[in-house]
């Protein structure tokens, strides 16, 4: 094992993915408000709920951290589980970084894109929960890593193709200048959410692949 049953580093792992997927539902409950109805104290509510949790996920991490400098491991195994954490931290950031614009630079989905958002979040968010699984089994060294990668990598090339035709109808559209750029930004956000998925899945791929050596 990468590292045993009890160690109070795994429990920590374990909680910091629970937390994670609290993130995931208040975020995707979040954007899927602010299509059907913008501006509303219920998105404010989720929105705060998620800035909630994802603090939290920082909590976890600086206690982890503390047991890394306290040597309760070696020192390769230290560098590993720090390297992967601070990758899987950026997918509540940029989250909550989308959830901002939303927000704070009150940016609305235009009528007539709401369907391929949709589908960008959703499979984002699919995405996202199948990193939490391959964690799990990186962490229990289990088989099926490398299976949930190649669906964590063909869910990011279908999320690059549903960006970038929204980008295109974004600058065909009569839309104001203003919002265009706007707007543009807000799908960049939510397209890095899969493309910060895969990177974190290559991460325990490869991770997977060290142990092993």
């Amino acid at each position: 094992m990468f590292f045993k049953k009890e160690n109070r580093v795994e429990e920590l792992i374990y909680k910091y993915l629970d937390n994670l997927g609290i993130i995931l539902e208040s975020f995707q409950n979040a954007v899927m408000t602010c299509i059907t109805t913008p501006a509303c104290e219920e998105f404010d509510f989720l929105q705060d709920r998620t800035h909630r949790f994802e603090s939290k996920a920082d909590d976890i991490i600086d206690e982890v951290n503390n047991l890394m400098y306290g040597k309760v491991l070696i020192p390769d195994s230290r560098e590993d589980i720090m390297t992967l954490l601070n990758a899987l931290d950026h997918i509540p950031n940029n989250l909550e970084k989308v959830l901002f614009v939303i927000k704070y630079q009150q940016v609305e989905i235009p009528k007539g894109f709401e369907p391929q958002i949709t589908d960008l979040i959703r499979i984002s968010m699919e995405s996202c929960e199948l990193v939490i699984k391959q964690v799990g089994r990186f962490l229990r060294n289990e088989t099926g890593i490398r299976e949930i990668l190649h669906t964590i990598d063909k869910n990011e090339s279908q999320c690059d193709y549903i960006e970038y035709r929204l980008i295109e109808r974004i600058f065909k559209s009569d839309m104001d200048p203003f919002m265009k750029l706007q707007f543009k930004e807000l799908v960049t956000f939510m397209g890095d959410i899969s493309d910060h998925a895969d990177r974190v899945s290559k991460l325990v791929n490869i991770l997977s692949l060290k142990r092993r050596v």
